[in-house]
């Protein structure tokens, strides 16, 4: 049986559940959420779960192990950024339901309890928060949240309530790290590696980082036409130069991320001197130490830049997520299992937030990355080949087997 074409075919169904328009959006606790919860029940109930859904929204599809047993968990989510694509995310859904689905077909039982956990809002597109779902299992939910509102002005707490979950009982939802073996998310690589490298599969040893900055230079206007070059104070150029100094110096650095993301200036018009330009320093690493390195190395060059061209220089920072890192022997359990099936898969960093990143406050984590064609993601055009689904779903099954309680 080819599994990866059950999962395509599943994903195009799914793909369905979504608002009019081009590619996939699907947004929490709205009509579309309901109706791709009624497809993951089916897929749920296909292997032999217990489906409910809890307080948070998380349809949980559950296999009882023997008495007593630890817990392993499968999880992803089911939301969509606006316009995305059909696979970010809900693939992760799709493949443990069908691994699960695998391992009924070929009699095996497992020594433990499983649960796949279908998350309701990992992109954090329709309230400004995200991962309620993980963040209530791990004994991190911050009920100040549900005070939050959508561009609606729906609040969180009235859309979960509307959608049948209880707010006020989604605190309670913190599960035992001592009952908890292990979560698993498999997710599709949202870049170019795996392809580059013509290989299916890849390893996750950790989720990167983020920092992100707000850069300030504040020169001084004048005449476009009038005010002599060499007596300038340009805000732009001191940008400019910062701009090209971070990229350069974030090529030297493995594992790191740097990007200038937004940038505005002032007063811009076009007969005059950039008087003050601000702009946003985003930094991801899987090391915290080299993360917290970098911007130090960023505000020292901001700081000779600003020199250089006689104009002021701020950065603050705004916004910090440490570094997750993967369980070791869950990444060594993992390259085993996918080792028969795809020897090549190499290890490599997320530089994207996941679920799991919340997860690892309860239990340890792993990751297991799919290839996507061209490394898209967040769009319409994201692929993932249905040989590459099946790999992960042979590759999830293996693990499970192996995996020691």
């Amino acid at each position: 049986m080819n599994w990866g074409q059950r999962a395509q075919d599943r994903l195009s169904d799914i793909a369905r559940c979504s608002v009019d328009g081009e590619g996939v959006t699907r947004f929490p606790f709205t009509s579309q959420h309901e109706a791709a919860l009624d497809a993951i029940r089916s897929w749920m109930s296909q292997a032999g779960l217990q489906v409910h859904m809890d307080a948070a929204g998380t349809l949980i599809g559950r296999k009882d192990g023997p008495e007593g047993a630890p817990t392993f968990l499968i999880g992803s989510h089911q939301d969509s950024v606006r316009n995305g694509g059909g696979y970010d995310g809900i693939m992760g859904v799709v493949l443990g339901c069908l691994a699960l689905e695998k391992l009924a077909a070929d009699g095996n039982e497992l020594p433990f309890s499983v649960e796949i956990l279908a998350f309701a809002d990992e992109e954090g597109v329709r309230f400004p928060t995200a991962l309620m779902g993980p963040r209530a299992l791990a004994g991190t939910f911050d009920p100040a949240v549900l005070a939050m509102t959508d561009s609606d002005g729906v609040s969180l707490r009235n859309a979960l309530a509307g959608f049948g979950g209880d707010p006020d009982r989604v605190a309670a939802l913190a599960r035992d790290p001592a009952k908890t073996l292990g979560y698993l998310e498999i997710h599709i690589e949202q870049g170019p590696v795996l392809e580059a490298q013509d290989t299916a599969l890849g390893i996750v040893t950790g989720i990167c980082g983020i920092e992100r900055n707000t850069v300030t230079f504040t020169g001084d206007t004048g005449h476009a036409g009038t005010v002599p070059m060499d007596s300038r104070r340009d805000a732009l150029v001191a940008a400019s130069d910062f701009i090209s100094a971070i990229h350069d110096a974030a090529k030297k650095v493995t594992d790191l991320r740097a990007t200038i993301g937004a940038l505005s200036l002032h007063p811009n018009v076009v007969n005059a001197i950039p008087r003050a330009v601000e702009l946003t320093l985003e930094i991801r690493a899987l090391n915290d130490t080299v993360r917290d390195d970098f911007a130090r190395l960023a505000r020292s060059l901001g700081d000779s830049i600003s020199d250089g061209r006689r104009v002021g220089f701020s950065m603050e920072r705004t916004y910090e997520q440490p570094a997750v890192q993967c369980n070791g022997d869950l990444i060594d359990a993992l390259s085993t299992a996918t080792g028969a099936i795809c020897p090549t898969a190499p290890r490599l960093p997320s530089g994207a937030t996941h679920d799991a990143s919340a997860m690892a406050d309860l239990c340890p984590i792993s990751m297991l990355f799919v290839r996507c064609e061209d490394g898209v993601s967040h769009k319409p055009e994201e692929f993932a080949a249905s040989d590459d689904m099946d790999a992960a779903i042979q590759s999830i099954a293996a693990f499970l087997v192996a995996l020691e309680v």
